[in-house]
């Protein structure tokens, strides 16, 4: 019988749709704007494939592990620690040697970067580990593509090979002042099927690449639409666009823009739906993550499902992105957290790639195509 030692964040990811550039130390704020706990409900949709499986888990009480077990309705989990109202870095490391101490076999964790970073300073190497993703940015290599996609690496375990994976440190002040510092925190052994578990984020820095940056942003200028709204996502080459129009954005926010001018800089969900709800027409301008190669779902979650879906669906999303970074990405992914709405970005999309460019991308379905039973 495998056993698997689950632990789940509780305020992972509650920063992201509220417009903030994570939680860790932001949750009283996350709350103020009006922030739920996603966690839970990320780890259940997880867990409920793998039910009546004879997988025996291993959790904290509570929100770190036994809630979403019984959400998703596994029964006969054992409880191994009793952690308080409020969690912390302390009660992961408890969780994870109590589960060294019973036989784990893997530690399935919920969480973002900061909960990869907690689980591996406990567990080391002496145990594979997996994450569920859940936090705002996740840019470490530990976590599948989705919830329903660790389902089925945990249900494909015996096929899997075990790998190495990096886990990132991310400067998260540097992260909210808009700058992108990161170095290896260490490496984790990581269950693999490939599709179902995500690289670690790259960074493309070439001259050519800032060429190709500026004849994108030179192209989606030129065929910009008046009074139409744009909610133009985080990254670089989305940042080269506003450059070109004279604008000054948020480098790793989302920034509304309407006839060349900004209307909300740094929006969370609840302004873009506002400014959504006036809009004659809209469209939603990405980029995706180098190497994850994810358009929604990882450091954009203001750009939420009901976004998307107000400003018309996936057909409103342009997706852009330079010739290296395409290189480097071996497919495209959507988790956006509603797996109806990633299924109908279809097996690929056409991303402006240059001045008047496009490459015809695939779309890898972060949702199993045999879903576990």
């Amino acid at each position: 019988m495998t056993t698997i030692g689950l632990i789940v964040n509780p305020i992972a990811g509650m920063g992201g749709a509220v417009g903030l550039a994570g939680t860790d130390g932001q949750v009283a704020e996350a709350i103020r704007r009006g922030a739920v706990p996603r966690a839970s409900f990320r780890a259940a949709e997880a867990l409920r494939p793998l039910a009546g499986r004879g997988i025996r888990f291993l959790a904290p009480a509570g929100p770190m592990g036994a809630d979403a077990l019984d959400a998703a309705g596994v029964i006969g989990y054992d409880v191994i620690s009793l952690p308080g109202e409020t969690t912390s870095a302390a009660d992961t490391g408890e969780a994870c040697r109590a589960f060294i101490d019973a036989g784990a076999d893997l530690v399935l964790f919920c969480g973002g970067d900061g909960t990869a970073r907690d689980v591996l300073d406990a567990v080391d190497r002496s145990v594979p580990v997996l994450g569920i993703p859940a936090g705002v940015k996740m840019y470490s290599a530990a976590f599948a593509v989705s919830p329903v996609a660790a389902a089925a690496v945990i249900t494909g375990l015996d096929s899997a090979r075990l790998r190495d994976a990096d886990i990132l440190d991310i400067d998260e002040e540097a992260y909210r002042e808009g700058r992108f510092a990161v170095r290896l925190y260490g490496t984790a052994r990581v269950p693999y099927i490939p599709g179902r578990v995500q690289g670690a984020k790259a960074v493309y820095e070439e001259a050519d690449d800032e060429r190709a940056k500026r004849d994108i942003a030179r192209f989606i200028a030129e065929v910009m639409v008046p009074d139409t709204l744009y909610v133009i996502g985080a990254g670089s080459t989305t940042a080269a666009i506003l450059s070109e129009i004279g604008l000054s954005g948020t480098l790793l926010g989302v920034d509304l823009v309407r006839n060349k001018e900004i209307v909300a800089r740094g929006a969370d969900e609840r302004t873009i739906l506002s400014h959504l709800d006036g809009a004659a027409a809209a469209r939603i301008i990405t980029s995706p993550i180098g190497a994850q190669g994810f358009i929604l779902g990882r450091g954009n979650q203001q750009i939420s499902p009901a976004v998307v879906r107000r400003a018309g669906g996936p057909g409103r999303i342009v997706v852009v992105g330079t010739p290296a970074k395409l290189a480097g990405t071996p497919a495209l992914y959507v988790d956006s957290g509603d797996p109806a709405l990633d299924l109908e970005f279809g097996d690929s999309v056409a991303v402006v790639s240059g001045y008047r460019i496009a490459q015809r991308k695939r779309v890898a379905s972060t949702v199993p195509i045999t879903t576990p039973r």
